[in-house]
This record gives structure tokens, sequence and C-alpha cells, in this order.
């Protein structure tokens, strides 16, 4: 399942700077989400990166962050400001992020769908092989 396949309305899965209490969450998130719930993403491992983490979807770790849900009629301004931020363009070969849907565990119980900036491909080879895992999945950059 691609970006476009998706419905454009699942929340967000953030586990950077876009986290409640940093940089990005005060700049492009304060006031226009509905709910933040902690959770965490099964489905990937957390590298270091320059000032920022890149999670890669793969097996065998998990990713804490938080389930951003977008307030109504803010969707399209804050997806248009992620995209920018993560500097993500559909089906362009030169993204250092891409945004997929994955299945994340919410604490206290129950699984959501959510949109994630993850590692394009070309990216997560290279962390796969000279990157640095965070401990334990949870960036406190």
């Amino acid at each position: 399942m691609t970006a476009q396949d998706t419905p454009a309305d699942l929340p967000f899965f953030v586990y950077g700077t876009l986290r409640p209490g940093r940089c990005n969450h005060d700049r492009l998130l304060r006031g226009r989400t509905v709910a933040e719930v902690p959770a965490t993403w099964p489905g990937a491992v957390l590298y270091e990166g320059p000032g920022y983490p890149y999670a890669v979807a793969e097996a065998g770790g998990g990713v804490r962050g938080e389930l951003i849900t977008v307030a109504p009629g803010a969707y399209g301004p804050v997806l248009a400001a992620l995209d920018a931020l993560e500097e993500y363009r559909p089906g362009d070969p030169r993204n250092l992020y891409e945004r997929i849907p994955c299945e994340v565990r919410v604490d206290g119980g129950g699984t959501a769908r959510a949109w994630v900036y993850v590692a394009a491909e070309r990216l997560a080879r290279r962390l796969r092989v000279t990157g640095t895992v965070v401990p334990g999945g949870d960036w406190t950059g």
C-alpha cells in the first residue's frame, strides 16, 4: 500500500522533533491537534541522524512516540506543513523521508493506523549497515 492508496485523514505517528514539547511540534502542531497519545510502532527500528532520528521499517524493534490526531479543518494545512518539513514529495527519488501508513500500539491498549515519516529506502539501506540504533527506540535528542 502506498501513500496514494491510503485515506488522507489518518493520524500521525511522530517520534522525533514533532513530539509534544519539541521544537517542530510547537511550531507546526501546537493548537492544531485534538489528541496526543503515547504509542509504539513495533514494526520499526530507530537510528540516530544528524540532529534528528530516522525510523526504518523492519522487524525486531520498536519505536516510541506519540499518535497525533489533527483537529478537524486543520488536516490539509498540517499535512502540507509536515510534508514540507520532511521534504517529502510523492515519488521523488531524492526524498530522505517517505510518508507511509503503519500500525501502532497505543499505550493503554488498542492499535491505530497512522502516517509515519520513515527513512527513504536508499537511506534505510545505508542505516541498516552503518547506522547507530537508538537504544530502546526512544529519541530524546
